[in-house]
């Protein structure tokens, strides 16, 4: 199946004025899936899927809502410009994840990442793990998965989001499962810049006093730890507002680039 769907960037994935930097974010989306995967003998069992259009639709519907979260969590410090490339071709390789279960590791979207990621700060993979006609799935460690920033070209976050039958995407909050999976590598990007993050970052909530709220999720966690006010051994961690402003992934990698350029011209004879 092929089809095209694009978003237009927010804030047009320009600084504004007085702002932080936009973290540019890319959803590749993969519609059909045709692999082999482990089954309970040791065998493989084939697995072939398309997602129908509205099932599409209601997925990206879905990560649409993930930049304003994020934008009202982190109290407007947290700007996002997005893209969505469609992706033609099938889904033809997953990686084990141990216990039987597979997922799409960088290496299985090689292509595409070559392709597209090194424009990005963070790139989501939308996949059919799911049949959602047969209930067949594909055993995977979770509805989304994150790694952090390096392991991909560019150096990007990565992160991979699971089909779904419509009644997931919004429960209970629209947009919440791209934001927690993005929040783990954004989380450990900051972290290694030195500013502290609370332990699990964005699994932290239960562990650190906070409840699931059947209508808004982890919303008040979120909005803590996007704020820096998670608290933690008599500290404040989480991603402060001086975090948000010290850029992304590309721009501190571009202020670098441009300061190596500028002692090199001071060296000169």
């Amino acid at each position: 199946m092929v089809f095209r769907l694009h978003a237009a960037d927010e804030a047009g994935g320009h600084r504004q004025k007085g702002g932080p930097v936009p973290w540019r974010v890319l959803c590749l989306a993969f519609g059909d899936i045709d692999v082999e995967f482990p089954n309970e003998h040791g065998g493989l069992r084939p697995f072939k899927y398309s997602m129908r259009p509205e099932e599409t639709a209601k997925a990206l519907w879905s990560f649409r809502q993930f930049p304003p979260l994020a934008k009202e969590c982190s109290r407007g410090m947290a700007r996002i410009s997005y893209h969505i490339e469609p992706i033609e071709r099938p889904l033809t390789s997953l990686t084990p994840a141990g216990c039987a279960a597979s997922w799409p590791s960088p290496a299985d979207v090689r292509p595409e990442l070559l392709r597209y990621a090194r424009a990005y700060d963070s790139v989501f993979v939308l996949w059919p793990q799911n049949d959602i006609a047969t209930g067949v799935q594909i055993p995977s460690p979770g509805w989304g998965l994150a790694i952090g920033p390096g392991h991909i070209p560019g150096g990007a976050t990565y992160c991979t989001i699971a089909n779904a039958p419509d009644y997931c995407w919004d429960v209970p909050l629209a947009g919440e499962v791209w934001l927690h999976e993005w929040l783990h590598g954004v989380c450990d990007f900051y972290e290694s810049k030195g500013f502290r993050m609370p332990e699990h970052n964005a699994d932290g909530g239960g562990s650190h006093g906070y409840s699931q709220s059947p209508a808004t999720g982890w919303g008040c966690y979120y909005r803590d730890l996007m704020t820096g006010r998670v608290a933690e051994n008599g500290r404040m961690t989480g991603i402060t507002p001086e975090a948000w402003l010290s850029g992304t992934i590309r721009s501190q990698k571009q202020k670098r680039s441009l300061i190596d350029r500028i002692l090199k011209i001071l060296e000169e004879p």
